[in-house]
């Protein structure tokens, strides 16, 4: 009996845990604030701009999926479509310290400028902290919240779920779609898409 109600209080334990793991921020509710620091060092939070659409981006230079849209321009692109409309854009980076793909904040710094990237800051998230609380599972993985701090967007940034940067010529970007609808003051016609890329490099027990 005792046995029993151990390794029942273990599953319970481990499906708490597993949801903690997996919860996400949800369409349509406030999104989670959240405070980190860029690669300069300077803190940021989404607080900050309030009163702006903001676009959230997973990144981590070292996933296949990731060099697909910066290689081929389409991740800048997105970028400067975006911010050139008075959008926020927050490039995050939730890759552990302990891991292969890790870069430090001015290796990472110094990526983003080679690459020719255009986001409004670009974040470091080695604790997961951030991505945790949105939920995010992949890179890319893109997100938007609107000027009263409502998510409106979580998905992936097009409808190609591949590595190949020639796919981006014939892809549906969810982002820019998402984006123009909102900017207009339309309601979101998909929401809700699925992420696709690398999985997020966590912390071990983060």
């Amino acid at each position: 009996m005792n046995k029993l109600l151990v390794t029942t209080t273990v599953a319970a334990a481990l499906t708490l845990a597993t949801g903690a793991a997996l919860a996400a921020a949800t369409v349509g509710q406030p999104a989670p604030a959240f405070t980190a620091s860029d690669t300069s060092g300077k803190t940021v939070s989404l607080a900050d701009f309030k009163g702006k659409h903001v676009v959230l981006e997973w990144v981590n230079p070292g996933c296949p999926y990731v060099v697909k849209h910066y290689g081929s321009a389409n991740m800048q692109g997105t970028q400067k479509e975006a911010t050139a409309k008075g959008v926020v854009w927050l490039t995050v980076n939730s890759t552990a310290t302990e891991h292969g793909d890790y870069k430090a904040p001015a290796a990472l710094a110094q990526w983003m400028q080679s690459q020719k990237a255009a986001p409004t800051a670009t974040l470091m998230d080695a604790d997961g902290k951030v991505g945790r609380a949105y939920g995010a599972r992949t890179t890319p993985h893109m997100y938007i919240v609107n000027p009263s701090g409502v998510l409106v967007y979580a998905g992936g940034i097009d409808n190609k779920p591949s590595s190949n940067p020639a796919d981006v010529a014939t892809a549906t970007n969810h982002v820019k779609v998402a984006l123009n609808e909102a900017l207009a003051g339309k309601p979101v016609t998909q929401a809700s898409t699925r992420p696709y890329g690398c999985s997020v490099k966590y912390a071990t027990g983060a």
